[in-house]
């Protein structure tokens, strides 16, 4: 589920390359979020019987993180190339790798999964703009903040209908942070164009992600992450015709490693959630 995940988010940023040209980076990411918010309210409805009020409080958490993640990751990519952003926002799920992880695992596969991510994104190749990497930095922390309360939500609320409530939170707290910004851009093949893509992204990765975390511990889930700059390559070469380095095709055989090894030390019962009423 974590691997579909992935590979639904780098289909949907491959895709999004042209509403990105069009309506911003932040246009972008908002559209998403926005129409995110509104299915999840739609297709769940939530009900007042799935929550106790320490679970909604939990849910509304993991709403404002996956907006802070969403967009502040994007204003990191105005400022600092895309490479050095990745591997600054991968510090996230690598310090959650190591603070939960166990025993040789958890150095071990956290620095192949780094060294990977080191590899592929290449990161001093780049300029550094201090105000792009604080940016960058602080989408490190809510992505972390987005593992462990992800956990937390899928533990505590029934199937996904947590996401009833932290996505219309997310879209929320965009809509107040870029919203005014981006209203005068938007026309209705834009629109359209942000539901089809709302649905690769976020949509069913954060419901595929909910439901692995079930089964994942924190720190195996953690350094999964590392594979989606791998599959972002990957995707690159098939969609965008982006032909990768020798070190990126060397990196790649790093986060797999890590990524095979967390996955078969990490699973973990899955929890019974238990509902008001």
């Amino acid at each position: 589920m974590a691997v579909a995940a992935m590979l639904s988010v780098q289909l949907g940023v491959a895709v999004s390359v042209a509403l990105i040209d069009r309506i911003g980076a932040d246009g972008a990411a908002w559209l998403r979020l926005a129409w995110a918010g509104l299915l999840f309210l739609l297709v769940l409805r939530p009900r007042a019987a799935r929550f106790t009020r320490r679970t909604f409080a939990t849910c509304v958490g993991l709403g404002v993180v996956i907006a802070g993640v969403t967009l502040l990751f994007m204003a990191a990519l105005d400022r600092i190339p895309m490479g050095t952003a990745s591997a600054l926002e991968f510090l996230g799920p690598l310090a959650v790798a190591i603070a939960h992880g166990r025993g040789l695992g958890r150095i071990v596969w956290p620095a192949s999964a780094a060294a990977g991510v080191l590899l592929m994104t290449e990161p001093w190749s780049g300029t550094v703009d201090p105000v792009g990497v604080m940016y960058a930095l602080a989408a490190a922390c809510c992505w972390a903040g987005y593992i462990l309360l992800t956990q937390r939500v899928g533990d505590q609320v029934a199937g996904i209908g947590g996401l009833s409530v932290s996505m219309p939170v997310a879209a929320l707290v965009a809509t107040a942070v870029v919203g005014p910004d981006v209203f005068d851009r938007l026309t209705p093949q834009l629109l359209l164009i942000g539901l089809g893509l709302a649905v690769l992204l976020p949509v069913v990765p954060f419901a595929l992600e909910l439901l692995a975390l079930r089964r994942l511990t924190t720190a195996a889930f953690g350094t999964l992450m590392s594979l989606e700059p791998a599959f972002a390559l990957i995707i690159g070469l098939v969609v965008l015709h982006q032909i990768p380095g020798v070190s990126a095709a060397v990196g790649i055989c790093f986060v797999v490693a890590a990524g095979i090894g967390a996955a078969r030390a990490g699973s973990r019962p899955a929890p019974v959630p238990a509902e008001v009423g």
